[in-house]
């Protein structure tokens, strides 16, 4: 049987106690309150740990720099003042006045680095906070995962901090889907976009920062250099952006996420920037995403989106952003492969044609806690290998359960789909029936334009969203009462316009 994929990459030991100690808070906390409590723990022993064993070297050094914020910076290690380090919060660990210190070390810790200003979460002193509960998660920290090895920690916790977020995300449902992509799906597209050394990664929409991290790890394992690349992200929400900062500094990767949460289409804090590889997972079908605002704005070089649907908004604000020689790979709901809606289908007709879709890949439902409908990954390429040929992949019939809900794909899965890729970038893949196949521009435009992998690889033709009827009529009401409302407003400017003529009508 082929190996799972788990939706990370421990579950047992550290991660499984940490999470065992989430659940005493369930019920007690709200579940974005209990998931920020054990967070900012992770977080707190991290830079400890890592300050201790610069604090160590400097003391062997005998220069007296031990207490010099500067000579941690230049490590780029966060600077932690006394009150703040681990020992002292390990310390009073059962007092009452626990919850007080950790807030206090928060403070501290905020005030001595400027980059976490307005990041940790102070509230551990809240009467809402069991103390003895609390003591009982700093004992797990103390004792479960002793000092040593930071690095060994750093990978240990960046692990602990994911698989926490997993499971938040499972029992968050709707909500947690904000902040998490499946560890499966941001694998697909880390092994077919393949980001290197060198490279400016960019994600416009980065919830918790998982495709930052599989990055990096991905360049680790090709023995690339970690420190040499640079990270942009953006988020909108406030909590998300704090849980990705959070994420990239246990994991000492150095992330421009702006000085706050920004929203993307209406403040692009990294307007101008070009990026090498891109990778998102926005918000499907999102609504009122302001077109009306931005609608002069360049980004639109294919077409104004709709403001009932951002999917080709995002789109075509990832391709302002990337270099010559750029890729993108986002996730999609599976409407945007054949939606006319507001000059939809226009947009996408008009990418098609300029060359930069390289490939569409079709996955199976039940990848994501919050939601069941079946999506799509689309990539981009500026500089295709294979010009006027574009990659359709039917990767429904993939993928194992791991629970009665919830499926993922498995190495053999991953490696199946970024083969297929590899194989048709050098002119050799051929069309496997039923799962794969490649299209020449003039073909897709013989099918109006229409990117189902299922028309051109055959299988099964997912046209249907399945989007649940209420919100889909919902959703097809809004879209119908703007066009009504945009022809109430033609027509009283033709009316206007014919009666300074001299016609009346």
């Amino acid at each position: 049987m082929a190996k799972k994929i788990k939706e990370s990459t421990a579950t047992l030991g550290f991660e499984g106690k940490l999470w065992n100690a989430a659940e005493l808070m369930r019920g007690k906390l709200p579940a974005t309150q209990y998931r920020q409590v054990l967070m900012g723990l992770l977080f707190l022993r991290y830079v400890s740990d890592a300050f201790e064993k610069r604090y160590k070297e400097l003391k062997a050094q005998g220069y007296g720099e031990e207490e010099d914020r500067d000579a941690y910076m230049e490590e780029n290690i966060f600077f932690v003042p006394k009150s703040a380090r681990w020992a002292k919060i390990a310390a009073v660990a059962h007092d009452a006045s626990n919850g007080e210190t950790i807030d206090n070390a928060m403070i501290a810790i905020e005030r001595e680095n400027r980059s976490l200003k307005g990041v940790l979460p102070k509230f551990y002193a809240s009467t809402d906070i069991n103390k003895a509960m609390l003591g009982d998660v700093i004992d797990l920290f103390t004792n479960e995962l002793p000092l040593g090895d930071v690095e060994a920690n750093r990978d240990l916790l960046g692990r602990t901090y994911e698989y926490c977020i997993q499971h938040f995300a499972e029992y968050e449902g709707k909500l947690g889907g904000e902040y998490y992509t499946p560890e499966s799906i941001v694998r697909v597209l880390v092994e077919v976009l393949q980001p290197a050394a060198g490279m400016r990664i960019y994600d416009p929409c980065c919830g918790s920062g998982g495709m930052f991290s599989q990055s990096l790890k991905f360049i680790k394992e090709h023995s690339r250099n970690r420190g040499d690349v640079s990270v942009f992200g953006q988020e909108a929400n406030p909590d998300t952006w704090k849980m990705a900062k959070i994420n990239m500094a246990i994991r000492g990767i150095g992330a421009d996420f702006g000085a706050g949460h920004e929203d993307t289409f209406m403040h692009d804090i990294h307007a101008g920037k070009q990026m090498d590889r891109i990778f998102a997972n926005p918000p499907f079908n999102q609504k009122k995403w302001g077109a009306d605002k931005v609608k002069d704005d360049p980004r639109w070089r294919y077409g104004l989106p709709p403001d009932g649907n951002a999917n080709f908004a995002w789109i075509q604000h990832m391709i302002s952003h990337l270099k010559p020689t750029g890729r993108i790979g986002l996730v999609l709901a599976n409407g945007a492969l054949t939606s006319a809606t507001g000059g939809e289908d226009k947009i996408r007709q008009a990418i098609v044609e300029d060359d930069l879709v390289e490939g569409i890949v079709a996955l199976p439902p039940q990848l994501f806690y919050s939601v069941t409908i079946p999506v799509t990954l689309w990539f981009f390429n500026r500089a295709k290998d294979q010009p006027g040929k574009t990659l359709f992949i039917n990767a429904t019939s993939l993928g194992e359960m791991v629970d009665r809900t919830h499926r993922a794909f498995t190495d053999e899965d991953i490696a199946k789909i970024a083969d297929a890729f590899a194989k048709f970038r050098e002119g050799r893949f051929r069309k496997e029936e039923g799962f794969a196949a490649v299209a020449t521009t003039k073909e897709i435009a013989e099918k109006k334009f229409k990117l189902t992998p299922g028309l051109y690889a055959g299988g099964k033709v997912e046209e249907d969203d399945r989007e649940p009827f209420p919100a889909k009529m919902k959703r097809l009401t809004g879209e119908l009462s703007e066009l009504f409302g945009e022809s109430a407003r033609l027509e009283k400017l033709i009316r206007k316009n014919l009666k300074s003529l001299g016609y009346e009508v």
